[in-house]
């Protein structure tokens, strides 16, 4: 009687065991980076687009749009990488007026991370395993001050130094009266210095970073400053993007 206590008890410590071994490779295997981006040639999803730009002195300015990105093609890149390429086009935030295309991008899906590049900038947007606390260099391919030839200020100095980290999966968000689930946060940075503005004589900064994307779906909302204002010219550099998703096929 012993004999068969002890190995029932066996049996059942092993189906345990293997119970969490199996969970834990659900968790790196049933989601993976891959999952959360277009990669389906004519997928699209439509977004609101707000873009804060600076003008002269301290004047700010949104300028707001309906966007849409479109899956046009599957190719392969100059590393011999399979790879999307996306196209952009605006129209008024009514939806009246006809689309006019505003640029492409590309995504790369790798075997445990997605880039997009974008404007000659790479950017790794989400690595594997996807699971909350998980940190990789997103920036880690940008140059030097990879902004300089559009903005002179100080915010790109350290960029390849950002860490990108999974904040929360599994989340279920509401946007524009949809509700989304398996929902992934990924943020990289959050700086700020003298903000709101309040000493004129002192330089202010604002950088920040945050992004989420739906399972199957891809990106649904997109929070990204960067700006500086410099006292010796009395000038707010750098610009704001925001993205919400609107709808999708």
């Amino acid at each position: 009687m012993r004999s068969f206590a002890k190995a029932f008890l066996i049996l059942n410590l092993n189906l345990l065991f293997l119970a969490g071994c199996k969970n834990e490779v659900d968790d790196f295997t049933l989601h993976t980076a891959n999952d959360y981006f277009l990669s389906e040639v004519g997928k699209e999803i439509i977004y609101r687009l707000d873009s804060t730009v600076f003008l002269s002195g301290r004047t700010e300015k949104v300028n707001s749009y309906q966007e849409k990105h479109v899956v046009d093609a599957l190719f392969t890149d100059n590393l011999n990488r399979p790879s999307y390429r996306i196209f952009r086009y605006l129209r008024d935030t009514a939806g009246i007026q006809p689309w006019i295309i505003d640029g492409t991008y590309v995504i790369t899906p790798t075997a445990n991370a997605v880039e997009v590049i974008e404007d000659n900038l790479r950017f790794v947007k989400l690595t594997s395993p996807i699971r909350s606390g998980h940190t990789w260099k997103g920036t880690s391919f940008l140059s030097l001050e990879p902004y300089s030839s559009i903005y002179d200020f100080s915010n790109d100095d350290d960029m390849d130094l950002w860490e990108f980290k999974i904040e929360e999966t599994g989340e279920t968000v509401g946007l524009n009266g949809k509700t989304y689930t398996d929902v992934v946060t990924v943020t990289a940075v959050d700086q700020s210095f003298n903000v709101p503005l309040t000493d004129i004589t002192s330089i202010a900064i604002r950088s920040f970073y945050k992004e989420k994307y739906a399972k199957n779906i891809g990106l649904i909302q997109q929070d990204y400053i960067l700006w500086d204002y410099q006292p010796t010219t009395a000038n707010t550099i750098g610009f704001g993007v925001k993205r919400t998703i609107i709808s999708n096929n």
